[in-house]
């Protein structure tokens, strides 16, 4: 099973994915987990380049083309060999992240994104993904605790670039049956408790 986690910056994703991970572990299930970008040895020389807050003159269609090929990569490597030896895997960002940060947040016709979408992952796309939504200004309160030289390059982006894409999460949610919003201000607990029933639902069909 192929399960990915979405969220504007600062949602809480990290925090669920361990406790799925450890959930599956408990079950006695092989589990794999990713982060995007990076996963693998290219992958994460990638990342490096894309979220080094040294690179500010980084064009948008440089930022979605560099992100296309960490995917890409990672897919082949690890994610598509994974399912195939019957883990679960567990992505923390997939696809759904360069549409909402690169299409609705920066400006990238969406249509454009897809089309390289096919190229980058085909047909290898998640079973259902966890979109876990607070509001921008829950997101502005999580990211001014956190001290500013941590943040890289992108978690800097201003409120208005954090609406446009939190809009852009919602509008794939309704095209996409795979999307659960989860309401990232319920508590910790709570919010895994949803997680694990709607994969028992998936499960179970």
């Amino acid at each position: 099973m192929f399960i990915s986690f979405e969220g504007i910056d600062f949602c809480g994703k990290s925090t669920q994915i361990k406790l799925l991970e450890e959930h599956f572990i408990a079950e006695g299930k092989k589990v794999l987990v990713i982060r995007e970008p990076g996963g693998t040895e290219i992958s994460e020389k990638i990342r490096d380049v894309l979220l080094d807050k040294k690179n500010s003159k980084m064009f948008m269609e440089t930022e979605f083309l560099l992100f296309s090929a960490s995917r890409a990569q990672l897919v082949r490597e690890k994610i598509r060999p994974s399912l195939e030896e019957g883990f679960y895997v567990i992505s923390d960002r997939f696809h759904d992240s360069s549409t909402a940060y690169q299409g609705y947040g920066r400006g990238i016709p969406v249509d454009v994104i897809l089309n390289i979408h096919k190229l980058a992952v085909g047909s290898t796309v998640p079973d259902i993904t966890f979109f876990i939504d607070i509001p921008v200004e829950v997101a502005h309160e999580r990211k001014l605790a956190k001290q500013s030289e941590h943040l890289d390059r992108i978690e800097k982006s201003d409120m208005e670039f954090y609406t446009r894409v939190r809009n852009g999460y919602l509008k794939i949610a309704e095209e996409e049956s795979r999307f659960r919003i989860i309401n990232g201000k319920d508590s910790i607990e709570e919010i895994h408790k949803k997680i694990l029933e709607e994969i028992n639902k998936f499960e179970q069909r």
